[in-house]
Order: structure tokens, then C-alpha cells, then sequence
């Protein structure tokens, strides 16, 4: 009886030994839906948030550094909301631009009536720009409406530099392929007034550029174009004959 018994608990010995050596050897790492890795998990697959994007502010006395001032060679004076939260690069350049003078007697060499004028160049021609590297694009999904400040650029998406446009109609077309970054606030009625053509025959131009916080007074009105002095000889002079 004894020795029956023995060789029975060898048996079952023999049989549980190789689920013992499995239990050591499984594998204890926890499952994804366990602990910190469910909160991973959850993180990844949870839908996002679509990006808010901050509001235009209309007052022009509100955030004054972030409010660009265009004196402009037809006697009136424009400001503009610069919207750091859509575009920071392009906002940064334009501000360390303005306060280097660089926009002062720049003209609108590119300005097409229903649709846009375009400036920011300092040769003029629309080739050029400034000596900084070229922006990456920061383009978003606010719409290009009527003010709206957007950067120019080349070909490619990553060349916007220095000009820029403003626009006179909404142009939806240009959203996402043109970085808006700001909204004119303040007497878009000048900026209607800028003078048409590609470019114009007598441009208009910013004669001064600054930020609302430098407190910088209007420039004394540009000096009209003087008639060439009449000469007793112009008196004098036969009459033209038909």
C-alpha cells in the first residue's frame, strides 16, 4: 500500500512539474487595459481637441503691441491687428522689420482692384525682400476676407520673407495656402484708396510703418509734386500751330 502510494505522488509530481517550469516562465507584463498603460492607451486613441484660435480684438486701444500702424502716402493712417496666435514667425518678422524702418517708403507695387494690394518690397519689382531667411509656413484655417493681412510668397510654401497683401474682398481660395496673420482694425477706407495697377503708374507707399506701443506721431504729409517754374522764355515762346 505504501509503495503504491509513493509511486502515486511521483506520478503526480512528474505531471504538475511541467506546468510549474510554465507558470515561471510565462510572461507577467501587464495588458494595455491595465493601469498606467490603459491611461496611455486612453491618451492615444482619445479624440483631440480641434485647435482654438484666438479672436480678432477691434478696440485699438487694447494690446497696443500687437497693433501695426501704416501712415501711407495718401494722408491717411491704418492699423491693423497682428495675431501672434495664428502665425508667431510671421508676426515676429514683421515687427523686427517695422522697427528697423524697413517698410518706410515702400511702395504697393502690386494692387489689383476687387482683389488685393500687395507690398513689402523694397525694390519694388516683387523680387525682392529682406536679408532674413525665409519663413516657414504658418498657415491656418482663419479665412481671407476683406482686411485681411496674409504674407506673400514664392512657389514654394516655405519663401514668405518680407511682403505681404491686403485684401479687398474675401478670397477663400487663398485659406491654407497663404499665412494670414492679421486684420486691418481701423479706417480700411485708406487701404481701398491705394492706388490700382501692376504696377501703378503713381504707387502709393507706406511712408512710415511702426507698432502702436512705440507711440510714434504721424509723418508730416508728403510735399506735393511742385509745377516746373514758368521762364520769361515759356512767355515768350511762339504758340504751337495745329
Amino acid at each position: 500500500m505504501t509503495a503504491k502510494l509513493a509511486t502515486a505522488f511521483a506520478a503526480l509530481a512528474l505531471m504538475a512539474a511541467p506546468h510549474a517550469a510554465f507558470a515561471q516562465a510565462k510572461d507577467d507584463t501587464p495588458p494595455t487595459a491595465f493601469g498606467e498603460n490603459k491611461e496611455a492607451a486612453a491618451e492615444d486613441t482619445a479624440p483631440k481637441a480641434p485647435r482654438q484660435y484666438a479672436m480678432i480684438d477691434y478696440d485699438v486701444a487694447s494690446d497696443p503691441d500687437n497693433i501695426w500702424v501704416l501712415d501711407l502716402s495718401n494722408g491717411q493712417r491704418v492699423k491693423a491687428r497682428l495675431q501672434a496666435d495664428w502665425a508667431p514667425a510671421h508676426v515676429a518678422r514683421i515687427k523686427e522689420l517695422t522697427r528697423a524702418g524697413f517698410y518706410d517708403g515702400v511702395v504697393f507695387h502690386r494692387v489689383i482692384d476687387g482683389f488685393m494690394a500687395q507690398g513689402g518690397d523694397p525694390t519694388g519689382t516683387g523680387q525682392g525682400g529682406s536679408e532674413l531667411p525665409d519663413l516657414k509656413a504658418e498657415f491656418n484655417p482663419m479665412p481671407h476676407v476683406r482686411g485681411t493681412l496674409s504674407m506673400a510668397r514664392a512657389a514654394s510654401d516655405d519663401s514668405a520673407n518680407s511682403q505681404f497683401f491686403i485684401v479687398f474682398y474675401p478670397r477663400f481660395s487663398l485659406d491654407k495656402k497663404y499665412t494670414n496673420f492679421g486684420r486691418v482694425i481701423e479706417n480700411m477706407e485708406a487701404v481701398d484708396a491705394i492706388t490700382r495697377g501692376e504696377p501703378p503708374a503713381t504707387p502709393t507707399y507706406i511712408v512710415q510703418a511702426s507698432i502702436a506701443s512705440d507711440n510714434k506721431a504721424p509723418p508730416p504729409p508728403p510735399a506735393p509734386a511742385t509745377a516746373e517754374p514758368i521762364s520769361a522764355d515759356m512767355l515768350s515762346a511762339p504758340l504751337p500751330t495745329k
